[in-house]
This record gives structure tokens, C-alpha cells and sequence, in this order.
């Protein structure tokens, strides 16, 4: 599961729900952090896109090539547009309006409207967790409402206003107001229609008083509602996707669709260890009578090094970082070589070195895990 906020308090809103989230690095730089969930049901990538439908498309776009979600949520807050919606209540979109889009004539501008609307998998799911109300904790549960948003490139904080009258006026269903979510639906209907929920909580009225309300920190109760929510909906997806198959796009066509295979990501922790990774496998693996995996470790070094050139070919590996890379290769190639009782430990020592250079390029770190896993029980 893809998460991802326009603000850092809702960034925060959602990390604080995470248990030790590790740093994942975009090759262009941007970062994730990837966690479970407190009670370990779900995994998140999380990620903070800044404000503007634009700069949340590109991002979203980015993290749906990165992880191939089985669906992305978008969290935070938003300003309501009627009445019957409080303070704090939690607003998912059924259907997303790009609302800026318009032609200038003689008899004034003329709205082109352009939406996405939530897919039915998702608006299921999401409305069996309202419908419950297993979402909170046991208190009082804040509204949850199911209808239009409206997305543009402006912070909307009147009633009058030119802006308002035009959402007023051609976009009259939308419940709430903000400024992202036209963006990463877009990013989710060119990716295979991939399922993107926008989930808001309710922090002002966008009717002047927005300098108020944030005073009264309704922003932070909002998105915390908000995130409670995105929180429940998300574990829920999750569980129902085990068998990679969730809304019926099995797990492997999601990568496929995207050009290449899915990558399992095996986190340890303590004193874990990862001996195989399940998913693709890369070279010869197969058990020994003592259980411990035994392959050619000359050969995956082979191959890890073709692998290499590879990455430095298309940029996913800068020049510096893979020279390096073949340095502690050539190492650990010649203390294989070497009959010294010590080099053994030459080899993990390399391998170790190796992997802090290459930890930014997945499919490198995953065959390297593997790699390092095979030198296990070596003295």
C-alpha cells in the first residue's frame, strides 16, 4: 500500500502509526519511509508530495512505478462546502473533480469538466469500515461522508469569491475542496486504473474563517481522524489482497504493467535474519541437508557484477558508487581465491561494504541479500 500527504503535519498523522519505518530512496531522489502497521496487518510506503494536483501527480506516478501498489490512498485535509458537514468529520471522495479546467468566450468562461471516480472495489471497502465503525478507537466516531471532491491549484477560504461561485456553480455535489487529488487520480487511471482513494478530513469551512480554525488546531484533529481512517481502510485492502488478487488484478500483472516483476521485500529485525527471499530469485538456490541455502558463490558474484553494469548503463547507479561497487567485488573475488583462514571473513566483509553502495537500487539490494545470505555458517 502507497500512502501519501501534501503537508508534514499529515505526513506526521500517518508515520506515527508505523512501527520503525525504514528510509527507501528514489534513485531521483525522492524518500519514502516503509513501515507495518502498529498491529503489523498492512506495510506503507509513505511519502510527502508538497501542495498542487501537479507535483502529487508526478510523485504518485513515481510511487506506484516504485512499490505496485494494490491501491494508493491519499490523506490529509480539506475544507467542506456544505453545511451538514462538521469540524473534524472525515469526507472520502466517491468521484474527483479537476475543477480549474474551462474555455474564456464572449459570454463568459465556460467549465470543461474533468473527474475520476473512486473504483467500486475501493468505495466497497471503504464504506463497510464506515458502516462499522471499527475505525476508532472505541470513542465517539466522527461522521464519515461519501461523495464528490473538488480539486484545484488554489487554498479556496470563501463563500463570495469568484472561485467559489465557479465550484458553486458547475461542481455543486462536491462535499469538500482541496488541492491534490485530481492529481493522483489521474496518476491511478494511467496506471492501469489502479484503485486511489482520497480520504480528507474536515479542518475549515472555506468560508473566511480558515485563520480560526487552524488557530483551534482543527487541522491536526482532522487529519488525525482522517488518518485513522486511511489507517483501517488500508489493513483492510491489504488482507483482502493476500492472494495477490484484490479487485481482480493478480499481484504479478500489477508489476507486469509497470515493465517488470514484482519485488518482495523482506524486512529483519533484531536478531532475524532473511535466509531466502521469496518472489524472484535470481541465479541457482536450492537447500543443503543442513537447511542452509547452497549455490556457486563465484557464479551469483558473476552474475551480480553483469548486474551492476547494467544499472551504470541506465542510470539507476552513478559512476562513482559503481566503481566502488566493482572494487569490493574484485575483494571479494580474490580472497575466494585465497586460502588464508581469514578469507572468508574478507568476503562478508566486501559483500557488507558492497551493499551500502548499491542499498538505493532494489533489485541490486534484493540480489546482494541473497548473495550475503549464501555466505551464512562460512568460517
Amino acid at each position: 500500500m502507497v500512502i501519501l500527504t501534501a503537508l508534514d503535519l499529515e505526513y506526521q498523522a500517518i508515520r506515527e502509526l508505523l512501527v520503525e519505518p525504514d528510509v527507501h530512496r528514489h534513485r531521483h531522489g525522492t524518500r519514502f519511509e516503509v513501515g507495518a502497521l502498529r498491529d503489523g496487518r498492512c506495510t506503507l510506503a509513505l511519502a510527502h508530495v508538497g501542495t498542487g494536483n501537479q507535483s502529487a501527480a508526478v510523485l504518485a506516478e513515481r510511487a506506484i512505478a516504485e512499490f505496485s501498489p494494490a491501491a494508493l490512498l491519499f490523506v490529509g485535509v480539506a475544507g467542506a462546502l456544505h453545511s451538514h458537514i462538521n469540524l473534524g468529520d472525515v469526507v472520502v471522495a466517491t468521484r474527483v473533480y479537476a475543477y480549474h479546467g474551462g474555455t474564456s468566450e464572449d459570454g463568459g468562461l465556460k467549465s470543461r469538466p474533468r473527474s475520476w471516480e473512486t473504483s467500486h472495489a475501493a468505495d466497497q471497502v471503504a464504506r463497510h469500515i464506515a458502516r462499522t465503525g471499527a475505525w476508532t478507537d472505541g470513542g465517539p466516531a466522527p461522521t464519515v461522508h461519501f461523495g464528490a471532491i473538488a480539486a484545484g491549484e488554489v487554498v479556496l477560504n470563501s463563500r463570495t469569491s469568484g472561485h467559489a461561485r465557479w465550484i458553486n456553480q458547475n461542481y455543486n455535489d462536491a462535499f469538500a475542496v482541496e488541492m491534490e487529488g485530481a492529481g493522483v487520480a489521474q496518476a491511478g487511471h494511467l496506471n492501469g486504473a489502479l484503485p486511489v482513494v482520497v480520504i480528507r478530513g474536515i479542518s475549515d469551512r472555506a468560508d473566511g474563517t480558515k485563520e480560526v480554525t487552524d488557530r483551534a488546531l482543527w487541522q491536526q484533529r482532522a487529519v488525525a481522524n482522517a488518518a485513522a481512517f486511511a489507517a483501517a481502510l488500508a489493513e483492510e485492502i491489504a488482507a483482502e489482497d493476500r492472494d495477490g488478487n484484490w479487485a481482480g488484478t493478480p499481484a504479478k500483472a500489477r508489476g507486469a504493467e509497470m515493465g517488470r516483476q514484482p519485488v518482495t521485500y523482506n524486512i529483519a529485525r533484531d536478531n532475524a535474519q532473511v535466509g531466502v527471499q521469496v518472489g524472484v530469485v535470481h541465479g541457482d538456490v536450492r537447500n543443503g541437508p543442513d537447511g542452509r541455502p547452497s549455490t556457486d558463490l563465484a557464479a551469483a558474484l558473476a552474475r551480480f557484477r553483469e548486474m551492476l553494469h547494467s544499472a551504470q548503463a541506465d542510470g539507476r547507479l552513478d559512476g562513482d558508487d559503481c566503481e566502488a561497487a566493482k572494487a569490493e567485488l574484485a575483494v571479494a573475488d580474490e580472497a575466494m581465491r585465497s586460502a588464508e583462514p581469514e578469507s572468508a571473513s574478507k568476503v562478508k566483509v566486501a559483500l557488507k561494504k558492497l551493499r551500502g553502495l548499491v542499498s538505493d537500487v532494489a533489485e541490486l539490494a534484493t540480489e546482494l541479500a541473497a548473495i550475503i545470505a549464501l555466505t551464512k555458517g562460512t568460517s
